[in-house]
């Protein structure tokens, strides 16, 4: 689909434009125009046309590079697009400066509804998965079934290290985080990324390493990056605080599409014992607890991940195989190792 134009000055048409985004072997960027939102698509080319749809929505700070590698191990079964959400990857913020999780839905929502391509199987990482969640409960008729890799969903007792994230969204800290961090080098944040979000550092290659501190420094040149993470930042500290129908958790009860939940052992940001109270909430869940993983388990274990998704298309019948859709649990025990 082709960009589209507004008679309206768009945030897209007047911010400067910032190093191109790397584009991975056997993908393709390219960017749509929708009312209030102009968003960048990843995409691949198929094993085969007539493959159902996919799309993923990564987590804060993110971008549609964090399911490169799942989407590659994925080719033969989907046929996938990643997006970038407002105000990250390659996508400028949005019209309204709406930043809150339910804006956010509202892009992903405005996307399925233009192409056409619904309904999708939809996965979400960290504040993606909240968002999908959102997605699933308001438009079960968009998505055929729901992936969630660490999902922002309320915790009453919130990790300890994912306490600064929550304090990013305050008004001035980002601004006074900047400052204080002026004099750090790229690598020296990617780093420190890297350490909180994977069960094992070690694990990211050199290239990787290298390739996130590109876009890192590609992102740090656009006038509006701290005030789209701390803009997100707070819109998931207000969103863990909504009660009743709006409540994310009563919305996950109310989500219809079968779901695979993802769950890290050593995820820092993520509690692990969530992962229980998410089997119950999501009606007909699929539980895979990996007890090595950090908080991107399918950048982590992408072989993994990709499997537990063949076996949940194998239990709906999408791939010819049809099983009960039961709550089942999974455990991984050293993953990749």
């Amino acid at each position: 689909m082709s960009s589209t134009e507004s008679p309206s000055v768009s945030a897209a048409s007047v911010l400067p434009r910032a190093a191109s985004v790397r584009v991975g072997e056997g993908e393709r960027l390219r960017s749509v125009g929708l009312p209030g939102v102009t968003l960048s698509i990843r995409s691949r080319r198929p094993a085969s046309q007539d493959l159902p749809p996919a799309l993923y929505v990564h987590g804060l700070g993110g971008s549609s590079q964090n399911w490169s590698v799942l989407m590659a191990e994925l080719d033969d079964v989907v046929h996938s697009e990643a997006l970038d959400l407002p105000g990250f990857g390659d996508s400028p913020p949005p019209d309204d400066g709406n930043y809150s999780i339910t804006g956010h839905a509202r892009a992903v929502i405005r996307y399925l509804d233009a192409v056409g391509r619904s309904p999708v199987h939809l996965f979400g990482n960290s504040l993606g998965g909240a968002v999908t969640t959102r997605v699933a409960a308001a438009r079960p008729d968009l998505v055929r079934t729901l992936t969630l890799v660490s999902p922002a969903l309320p915790e009453l007792r919130i990790q300890r290290a994912a306490a600064p994230t929550a304090l990013l969204g305050v008004p001035g800290v980002a601004a006074l985080f900047t400052r204080l961090t002026k004099e750090w080098t790229a690598e020296q944040r990617v780093g420190g990324v890297m350490a909180l979000c994977y069960g094992d550092p070690s694990r990211v290659t050199s290239e990787a390493f290298q390739d996130a501190v590109e876009e890192l420094e590609r992102r740090l040149q656009l006038p509006y990056f701290w005030d789209a993470m701390a803009r997100s930042a707070r819109g998931i500290v207000n969103a863990y605080t909504l009660g009743g129908q709006h409540g994310l958790w009563r919305q996950a009860e109310r989500v219809l599409a079968p779901t695979l939940l993802v769950y890290g052992g050593r995820d820092q940001l993520v509690g692990f014992r969530m992962a229980a109270r998410a089997a119950r909430a999501f009606r007909d869940s699929r539980l895979l607890s990996l007890p090595d993983a950090g908080h991107v388990a399918m950048m982590e274990y992408p072989e993994v991940v990709a499997t537990a998704f063949r076996e949940l298309l194998a239990d709906t019948g999408e791939s010819g195989t049809d099983t009960e859709g039961d709550v089942t649990d999974v455990t991984v025990p050293g993953a990749g190792s």
